[in-house]
């Protein structure tokens, strides 16, 4: 019986090598699980051409939005495990909108396999320039002299500006009401005309508005001060590190592919991330190049869910 195992381990390990030498025979799905615009869809995009040059077939970018990412992240966990259906993965799809949503139709931690995380964007906290000054202590002492009274807004319930937001307000202990709008561009519309006073966005979308001082920043989710706004302390220089959180765009599969073929897709993108070209055009997002192991990225997925899911039974979240 031991004997047969052996054998057995022993075959499968020479299929998956074989597998690999050959990987890929065909063109690669990348799947964007939002509408084509967006900071997903432009990495995707931005990484599909030179990663199919370097691999020797054609990637191609699919967008199946819905459900915060859920739909889209959903096809992608039931596609065959062989390399040829590959999804963008975010903080939204792997760790908020299943952290608040029980009725999420797969499981983050054991459905997929993460290949690597591509880049990721910091966050910023802005207000309306009538709502407070444009420090940190002078925005808390505000919303701790008004609890209850100031909302903000947000992409949506369960997106990463809802939770992240959420975790600052158990962090500081205030209270924000929250205003959801349908997506990021509506809720910036809102703050920057003064109909809710704070946002907690993507960086690349609020940077318009903060140029043109139309939105003032408060603090940054950043490993450090970023070039683009030098004056502008991080979470961690306020005392709040764990809201020094970034959004991702990393690249996953179903869950039991190849070991072999998920190197071959590492090494390949990370190769494609040594280009200064492809460099530039994702730091002009607004993002930082990670090009991690998949290892590294699954811990990452794994430890941003777990956050979020404390975020949800701390703050009694639900969908409603």
């Amino acid at each position: 019986m031991q004997r047969r195992t052996y054998l057995g381990l022993t075959l499968a390990l020479m299929g998956g090598a074989a597998m690999a030498q050959g990987y890929p025979t065909k063109p690669i799905k990348l799947l964007v699980p939002f509408a084509p615009g967006g900071t997903t869809d432009i990495i995707a995009r931005v990484i599909a051409e030179p990663l199919g040059r370097e691999l020797g077939q054609t990637v191609i970018v699919e967008n199946k939005g819905g459900g915060g990412g859920v739909i889209g992240a959903l096809e992608t966990a039931r596609a065959a495990p062989d390399g040829y259906s590959l999804g963008i993965a975010t903080v939204s799809s792997t760790a908020t909108n299943p952290a608040i949503n029980p009725k999420t139709p797969y499981n983050t931690l054991t459905d997929f396999t993460p290949i690597i995380n591509i880049a990721a964007t910091p966050n910023v906290l802005a207000i309306n320039p009538k709502f407070s000054k444009p420090d940190h202590a002078s925005f808390l002492a505000t919303l701790k002299a008004g609890q209850g009274k100031y909302s903000y807004a947000s992409s949506g319930t369960g997106g990463i500006q809802h939770m992240l937001m959420e975790l600052y307000k158990s962090l500081t202990g205030t209270f924000i009401t929250h205003i959801p709008y349908r997506g990021a561009g509506p809720a910036l519309t809102d703050t920057v005309a003064g109909q809710v006073p704070i946002i907690l966005d993507n960086l690349p979308s609020a940077l318009p508005f903060i140029k043109d001082n139309r939105l003032l920043p408060i603090a940054v989710a950043a490993p450090q001060r970023l070039d683009v706004l030098p004056d502008v302390p991080t979470f961690k220089e306020v005392g709040l590190e764990p809201v020094n959180r970034m959004a991702f765009y990393g690249i996953l599969g179903p869950k039991a592919m190849p070991k072999e073929v998920v190197d071959k897709l590492n090494a390949a993108v990370k190769k494609v991330l040594q280009d200064p070209a492809v460099r530039k055009r994702i730091e002009d997002t607004g993002s930082l190049v990670i090009g991690n192991s998949p290892e590294e990225f699954a811990a990452q997925i794994k430890n941003e869910f777990e956050v979020y899911k404390k975020v949800v039974q701390d703050q009694k979240l639900t969908l409603e």
